[in-house]
Formats: structure tokens, sequence, C-alpha cells
């Protein structure tokens, strides 16, 4: 290989090198790797105009491993949730109020979520015949004004995306104290999770090449890339793919280089789990192509040309004596060059990735 193949070869590595130093030095290991999580509101449906409640945020506990649960108010989290008035009734029969968007959170135990409400909350009856609705505003007991804590135990992973349910049975929140102008809210909320996504792992050979992989996710709201860098065994992982079916692409980070890109196709993920691709997804050397003209023939004569590939791949000459052969895989080859009454030639050849190596021969009559 000469010098300026060897440099084409490290000075990419030594730009992911760079590269990845940056990111370690920039970004902590939660960041890289860090499971996420979706909240979103929904209602079982009450006999009621409107619900009306203030959404002030939503906090989680964690609880790492062995730690003892405890009521210390610094251990909860904010999730920086979509604050606001929002009417419980129009998310019924299917609809949803996102609360909370892929936000990062630590690995461990989600024990405890909490649901935050200010002091504008409001409940709309259905008035009497001939009557309009009426609106009184919702109490709230002290205990419940820092938030309605529901016990989660979920644990949470490295690389997953999480989704939360926070199920408002406005039914059962409702409490009419004696008459309708002293109504309680005493929220009941039931939660459900689910993880959705999974990680997808695999290995990329040649091991030395550094190469980005990615899955393209189809969603209604506009696809989107999940992608990874090898590391320097050629390995890879994919966080954060929800479940479907997938085109694992593969490209050289150096497209200037000897490689190929590759993929590996169906490749199926299930939330919560990892999906391990069994066999390295190969990058093929650039073909390369062997041209030339052959001289010394008489008018209207052609020669043909051969290679020892496993096909023999043979091509006939064109005007003036010239020839191609593409798309040739790199490797070492005979090139026979043959004419009817004329002496054959053969030349022995290396052919390296993505070159045109230039086989000229001039044929004399046997």
């Amino acid at each position: 290989m000469n010098i300026l193949k060897k440099l084409k070869l490290i000075i990419p590595v030594l730009f992911v090198s760079f590269l990845f130093s940056c990111n370690d030095s920039e970004s902590s290991e939660i960041n890289k790797s860090a499971p996420t999580i979706s909240v979103r509101l929904v209602d079982a449906p009450g006999d009621y105009e409107a619900v009306n409640v203030e959404i002030v945020d939503v906090m989680i506990r964690m609880d790492a491993e062995g730690e003892e649960d405890t009521d210390d108010e610094s251990e909860w989290m904010s999730l920086n949730s979509e604050s606001g008035i929002v009417n419980l009734l129009d998310f019924t029969g299917g609809f949803s109020k996102v609360l909370v968007e892929k936000h990062t959170i630590p690995t461990g135990t989600l024990s405890q979520i909490r649901l935050v409400l200010g002091d504008g909350n409001t409940i709309v009856l259905t008035g009497e015949e001939g009557e309009d609705n009426k609106e009184y505003d919702l109490k709230t007991p002290s205990a419940q004004q820092s938030g309605l804590k529901v016990k989660i135990d979920t644990p949470i992973e490295r690389g997953f995306t999480y989704d939360f349910i926070l199920d408002f049975d406005v039914e059962k929140s409702i409490v009419h104290a004696g008459n309708s102008d002293n109504i309680i809210l005493k929220p009941v909320i039931y939660a459900s999770a689910e993880a959705t996504s999974g990680i997808i792992e695999g290995t990329v050979s040649p091991n030395n090449v550094p190469a980005m992989t990615k899955v393209i996710v189809n969603d209604p709201d506009g696809d989107y890339e999940v992608s990874a860098y090898t590391n320097e065994s050629g390995a890879f992982a994919l966080w954060g793919v929800p479940a479907g079916t997938y085109e694992v692409m593969v490209m050289p980070l150096d497209v200037e280089g000897d490689y190929n890109g590759a993929s590996a196709t169906d490749i199926v993920v299930v939330n919560g789990e990892i999906t391990t691709i069994a066999e390295p997804i190969v990058l093929p050397l650039k073909p390369g192509t062997i041209s030339g003209t052959v001289s010394g023939l008489a008018e209207g004569v052609k020669a043909t040309v051969t290679i020892n590939d496993a096909e023999s791949t043979n091509v006939e000459t064109g005007e003036g004596g010239a020839y191609l052969i593409d798309n040739i895989q790199p490797g070492n080859y005979k090139v026979t060059i043959s004419a009817t009454g004329y002496v054959t030639q053969e030349f022995n050849i290396t052919l390296d990735p993505d070159e045109n190596e230039v086989v000229d021969a001039t044929l004399e009559l046997e």
C-alpha cells in the first residue's frame, strides 16, 4: 500500500479519536445513554360539563439501588412539565395531554411520580332545566397542595425511553361536601408505564474503519434518525429505537476511503429489549476498474479481454481498440487479451480499491 493510501486510513482515525475525546470531555455518561421519560395525562369520563385543573409541574423521585425510601423533598426531580389550566374532560376517548416530552432522567428505580396542582381549579356543573351551567371553585385539601404522589417502583435502565400514563379518575376525584358550593378536589390518579423503545447492538467489520450507524424512524410528527458511531472495536449501540422493523445502515466516516457503506435489513426491535445483530455488518471494499487499449489489430478485428474472477468476466474491444471492465472487487488478477490469428498476451495485476488499472497491449500476428 502506498504512502497516500496509508494517510487516507490514518487521517480519519485521528479525526474520530479527536471527536470522541471532545465528546467525553463535554458530556457526562448519563447524557450519552440516559433514559428518557414522557408523561401523558388521560381521564376517565365524568358527569360534568368541565373539570379544569391547574397543572404546575410533574416531579419524580428516583431511588438508587439499595437506597431507603425517605420523605426528603430535595430528592424530588422536576420534569419541567408544561404548565397551565386544562379541562380533564378533553382527554377522554383516546385523547391525551402531553405533560412531559422525552425528558432525560437517571437510571435506578423510579419510585414515585407527583402531579403538582395549583389553586386555579374549577368545575362546571350542568344547570337545571332552563338555567345556565354553573362554575365552582374546586377546593384542594392541604394534604394535597404539595401534589399527589403516585407509587411507581419501575426500574429505569440506560438507553430506553419510557412512556408514563397518568389516568385522572374525575368521577372519584370530585367530592360534594354537603352542597354544590363546597366541592373538593381529591385527585385519584392511576399510573402505568411501559418502555417505549429498545436498543440495537452490533458490530461492523473491518473494526478499524470508523463508521456511523443509523436507522430511520417513521413517526407521524416527522421521520427522524437514531444514530451512533462505532467504537475502537467496531461495536455500536443505537439507543431509544421504538418498536418496529428496521434497516440498520452503516457508512464509513471517510467517504474518500477504501470502503463503501453496507446495511443489515429486517432488524426487529421490541420495546424494553436489546436486539443484537448476530453477524458483523461487513463493509465492502470499493470496486475498481480495468481499462486500456489493444492495438496492432487489422481493421474490423476485435480482441477479447478476460479476467480470472469467479465469472471469468470478459469484454470485447470497441472503437479504436478501447475496452473497460468495471465493478471489480479489489484483488490479484490475470488479464488475458486474445484475438483470432494473434498471439495471446497475459498480464498479472493487483487492483486496489476504487482504482482504475490501465492495461494496454499490442497484439502480433501468429
